[in-house]
């Protein structure tokens, strides 16, 4: 699971986590452990890995990093749909191909720039700290920005179907459907899922994010509009981004 911030991500894990053959949890470490290892082998140790022909060894490692991740995970959970916005990104998809499966499905949320900037104003706000929202909207900024990039590329290059674009919008306002269609995506079986009863089953500690209510859930499938008045020169700068962002279905 990729994409964009504050898009629905907490609230569709935790939607398919009502399924007991899903684990589906909160963001998570494999991209970066992965990454680091990857890197490990490429800056520091790639001359004993190749003096000693343990490029199989690095394989077994990179590949074996979700595996021991994931090891603890309950026995009737069979799939595991990782979170993270940076999968999506060029590098991340090659590390999934060469490491983990090459048809690798992978799930992009979305949102109008306009309303994450106005989410983030208002958890900022909630929790006492300011943000000038011109600073979310630089370009490779996290956590925004960068991960735009990743939702680009994917819009880009879908062409072996390996990314499902889901909307905030359709989440919320049509969840049914929407999960239908990610499990006609994923060759899941169908389940019958509640979306007047959710509840996170592997709830986030916001504390080591510094700002609470980061990974807060409603207990049912709503949208809620923001009140928060965004600056007119901010309002044009997502504006101006969201029409990339749809220029591509």
């Amino acid at each position: 699971m990729s994409g964009l911030p504050r898009s629905g991500s907490t609230l569709l894990s935790a939607i398919l986590s009502q399924n007991p053959k899903i684990h589906a949890e909160g963001n998570s470490a494999v991209c970066q452990l992965m990454w680091d290892m990857q890197q490990s082998y490429i800056n520091n140790c790639g001359e004993q890995i190749n003096a000693n022909d343990r490029q199989e060894t690095i394989r077994e490692l990179i590949s074996g990093i979700p595996k021991v991740y994931y090891n603890k995970i309950g026995v009737k959970e069979r799939v595991v749909v990782d979170k993270c916005r940076s999968w999506a990104l060029p590098s991340n998809m090659e590390l999934l191909r060469n490491y983990i499966d090459k048809d690798i499905k992978v799930i992009m949320l979305e949102r109008s720039i306009v309303d994450i900037v106005k989410s983030f104003c208002k958890l900022y706000k909630k929790n006492g700290q300011i943000i000038q929202p011109d600073n979310l909207l630089k370009d490779g900024s996290e956590p925004i920005m960068r991960s735009l990039s990743g939702l680009l590329y994917a819009k880009h290059n879908n062409q072996a179907n390996n990314f499902l674009f889901v909307s905030y919008e359709n989440l919320t306002g049509s969840p049914e459907e929407t999960i239908n269609r990610i499990y006609d995506f994923c060759g899941w079986d169908p389940f019958a899922h509640d979306f007047q009863n959710i509840a996170p089953k592997y709830k986030e500690n916001d504390t080591f994010y510094n700002l609470t209510g980061f990974h807060d859930v409603r207990p049912s499938v709503c949208r809620v509009e923001h009140t928060m008045i965004l600056p007119d020169e901010i309002v044009s700068k997502c504006n101006a981004i969201d029409n990339i962002r749809l220029h591509y279905i």
